[in-house]
């Protein structure tokens, strides 16, 4: 296995305590939206996140319009994302929080100096950037160094798709088997995973250890060469994939 020297982290979730902030924040838009089009089906945002979590605003609309059979012109479908990502930044810069333990464990990793650090994103950039802001994680990740599938790629995407780790690695210059990643869900370790990128799942922000161990359990099926519930498990489950 090649020497691992890039770390590829996920935002929501991962890093930053946001899911469930933007998921109440879109919450209404989505309403309005199946309002419009006349979809009897209304979502509240914990509902939200737990039919879509790791998705962005403009993969969840192109799920939903597949669930309930109707479609959203390309310009208004712009003026929805737009407006979305206005009202979960403004949630963001006001209530955000790192994931518990997390700040502390990239500390360590910059003080290393022994890894690069990268942001891999599936939501839009002035979000994910005004998420570790908040929270002062910024300074661990070089500007050019956080990635977006809603706002770097050419076309935009969300994961699943493995396109913006492909990108991220592209851009930085390293293979997918010098990096390891670390995702939350389902759709983020498949967009790891699919990329060819050895990936940790992180259970931590998910409530309850029922949730937690049904998480654990999907993710390590999915292709998690292992799978932590505290950012405190990070040393030691980076070695073990370094000693494959």
């Amino acid at each position: 296995m090649p020497k691992i020297t890039q770390l590829l982290f996920d935002c929501d979730n991962t890093l930053v305590l946001s899911e469930e902030l933007a998921f109440e924040a879109c919450a209404d838009l989505s309403n309005e939206i199946l309002a419009k089009y006349n979809i009897d089906q209304r979502y509240t945002g914990p509902e939200l996140l737990s039919d879509f979590v790791g998705q962005n605003f403009r993969g969840m609309v192109v799920s939903l319009q597949k669930k309930f059979n109707f479609e959203i012109p390309k310009d208004e479908m712009e003026k929805y994302v737009s407006m979305e990502e206005d009202k979960v930044i403004a949630k963001l810069e006001r209530d955000a929080k790192p994931c518990v333990g997390c700040s502390e464990e990239l500390e360590k990793l910059s003080k290393s100096k022994k890894y690069g650090m990268a942001v891999v994103s599936s939501s839009a950039l002035r979000r994910v950037q005004a998420s570790v802001n908040k929270v002062d994680q910024a300074k661990y990740f070089p500007p050019d160094h956080i990635f977006s599938a809603a706002t770097s790629l050419e076309t935009p995407t969300t994961k699943p798709d493995p396109a913006i780790y492909l990108h991220a690695c592209k851009v930085i210059g390293k293979e997918p088997g010098e990096c390891v990643a670390v995702e939350d869900s389902k759709s983020g370790t498949l967009s790891a995973v699919r990329a060819g990128i050895p990936t940790i799942g992180y259970v931590g922000s998910y409530g309850g250890d029922e949730k937690q161990k049904e998480i654990y359990g999907m993710l390590k099926e999915l292709g998690c060469k292992n799978v932590m519930y505290n950012w405190s498990e990070f040393d030691k489950m980076l070695a073990e994939i370094e000693a494959m």
